[in-house]
């Protein structure tokens, strides 16, 4: 089952429900980070342990805030993985950031939309592959994101997860307060400052469980 943050769900009125996007809408791409290890040979959650050493500031980071461009995140990733005693380049990563499509978690967003709710999308994502990419080969799908009443990109920002400013500016833009919020992402690096805000949160590892979890926090019935 997700991890669900129920404390005072009593005393809250829910308006507003925030997806992360990969992960969440689309398989997630720790799928396809492994399946390049084993390939190459790669010691097991070799490509997360690069990115979860100096989260803040190291090549993802700063490439997810578009302070480096792909050929310097390509050098720059490639290096900390020589650090770590592999051969890993940063553009091999970046293209297996697209997943597949979760089309029941696409379902519950329209039906959560169609009973009322604002809806946001707040994503980590990097200069070139943004929401307003072509679709071909991207993560994004365009019909799915005009579900969202917003939708808020670390790469155009220069704001990333789990910065807590990034979640206020949805909450800013919706015109809503994180207590009426539901928060929804695969990471818990990310849930924790949308928790301390005081959203409710639900951790995402597989769409099944995060839509029942959905359905019980907003009284409707989102499952297929």
């Amino acid at each position: 089952m997700p991890s669900v943050e129920f404390s005072v769900l009593e005393l809250r009125v829910i308006t507003a429900v925030l997806f992360d996007f990969g992960g969440v809408f689309t398989s997630s791409p720790f799928e396809a980070f492994a399946a390049y290890e084993r390939a190459r040979g790669l010691p097991e959650n070799f490509i997360r342990g690069i990115n979860a050493t100096n989260p803040h500031d190291n090549a993802w980071a700063r490439f997810e805030r578009a302070e480096i461009n792909l050929d310097q995140f390509d050098h720059a990733f490639a290096a900390e993985a020589r650090a770590r005693g592999h051969d890993v380049r940063g553009r091999d990563v970046v293209s297996l950031l697209s997943g597949e499509l979760r089309t029941n978690m696409v379902s519950a967003l329209r039906r959560i939309k169609e009973a009322g709710f604002k809806t946001g999308c707040i994503t980590n994502n990097v200069p070139g592959l943004g929401a307003d990419a072509p679709e071909d080969g991207g993560l994004y799908r365009r019909d799915v994101m005009q579900l969202f009443d917003a939708v808020l990109e670390s790469s155009k920002l220069g704001l990333r997860k789990p910065d807590p400013r990034i979640y206020l500016r949805m909450c800013e833009v919706l015109e809503v307060e994180p207590a009426h919020c539901i928060y929804l992402d695969d990471l818990g690096i990310n849930l924790k400052p949308a928790r301390e805000l005081g959203m409710t949160t639900i951790k995402v590892d597989t769409a099944e469980p995060a839509i029942r979890s959905l359905s019980t926090l907003l009284g409707l019935a989102l499952e297929t």
